[in-house]
């Protein structure tokens, strides 16, 4: 909303009301079909390491910055060396059934003054993607984002990445365009596509994901009956935008 100010100039919407908040505490962020505890390279390192193997030719890696790891030993200094920086907050995703960590997740670009976080550095293995457990994690960190207080949760992707961009729109976010040129990414170009949801869209994106994540929305094969991106399509409508299915 655009308001004038003494000058009959047009300026934004005055926050009411609005506090700055806190910086996420990496608390464990329990749900029913994961966990997320915060990344130690002690607990679960080893088991990253090992799911990951199953991407024998590495593609999961081909958009981030690192990786892939040629030994235990090196994805563990990664983990050390980069994960525990304090600038940003890496969780490993534990799938329940499996009790074991086999993804990692993290909070970055945490801009308490703007109200503004990033989630991102995402890496599920191979025995996690496309399960109940993936989703629910971005779930949890969404949720507790706005249970804080943000106004903006963020999801950036190399352009080129179409199933990050996939998964962005699914989940909810709107596209708000390419920046061209963002950075250089192991010696290549990198095109960053900028998606977010914010406060106001959450409430709506919350039912959306209460009711997928329902186990009465999976059949007995775990098939889900209802798709997130038919849920989540009627709150980027009302954006003027699409999800997929």
């Amino acid at each position: 909303m655009c308001r004038l100010n003494a000058l009959g100039q047009p300026v934004g919407e005055l926050l009411t009301g609005w506090r700055e908040p806190t910086p996420p505490s990496g608390q464990v962020l329990e749900g029913r079909y994961s966990r997320l505890e915060p990344l130690a390279a002690e607990r679960h390192a080893a088991s990253l390491y090992a799911e990951n193997a199953a991407d024998v030719d590495g593609r999961t890696w081909t958009y981030l910055p690192y990786g892939p790891f040629s030994s235990p030993d090196r994805y563990r200094e990664w983990v050390e060396t980069t994960c525990l920086d304090g600038d940003r907050l890496f969780y490993a995703v534990i799938e329940r059934s499996a009790n074991a960590a086999l993804g990692v997740a993290s909070y970055l670009r945490i801009v308490p003054a703007g109200g503004s976080i990033e989630i991102g550095h995402l890496n599920f293995a191979p025995r996690l993607r496309r399960t109940p457990a993936a989703t629910e994690a971005l779930y949890l960190l969404m949720k507790q984002a706005f249970e804080l207080g943000y106004r903006r949760c963020e999801w950036k992707c190399d352009a080129l990445n179409e199933a990050s961009r996939r998964a962005a729109l699914r989940l909810g976010l709107s596209f708000e365009g390419i920046f061209r040129q963002a950075t250089v990414v192991k010696g290549r170009n990198r095109d960053t596509a900028w998606y977010a949801v914010l406060d106001r869209d959450w409430p709506e994106l919350d039912k959306a994901f209460v009711r997928w994540l329902d186990p009465a929305n999976f059949d007995a094969a775990g098939k889900q009956r209802v798709a997130l991106s038919a849920l989540t399509r009627s709150s980027l409508q009302n954006r003027s935008l699409l999800a997929v299915d």
